[in-house]
């Protein structure tokens, strides 16, 4: 399902972007292992954006052709910011997926099935 208009046309504070670009410079090692394998559209010709700003939040990863974010988190996410970002992405028609940084450490196949498996239903 694809989500009209979500990015283009939203007002964004200068100060989001800003930290988005500073993001996108200082990707954390996890999210680096992971972005080799989202870019250039390798899983199922999808393209994602990375460190997206949605309704003034930062995702690490966005898919805008099928509405999804995929966040991974580490020590320094709070479950009710987490929460919150969530419930905001749902009424927007956008689905998140989540995965811990030891996750992509452990088990990058495991987490590149399930976000393919996400891309395609």
């Amino acid at each position: 399902m694809k989500v009209k208009n979500i990015i283009l046309g939203q007002k964004v504070a200068e100060a989001k972007v800003i930290l988005a670009k500073q993001f996108r410079s200082e990707m954390t090692p996890a999210e680096a292992i992971l972005w080799k394998r989202l870019r250039g559209s390798q899983i199922a010709g999808m393209h994602f954006r990375r460190q997206q700003i949605i309704a003034g939040f930062i995702a690490d990863f966005y898919c805008h052709e099928v509405a999804l974010v995929v966040e991974l988190d580490g020590d320094t996410h709070e479950s009710i910011a987490d929460a919150e970002r969530d419930a905001v992405f749902t009424g927007k028609g956008i689905r998140t997926l989540r995965f811990s940084n030891a996750e992509v450490y452990r088990d990058l196949p495991d987490v590149l099935k399930r976000i393919q498996e996400a891309l395609t239903t």
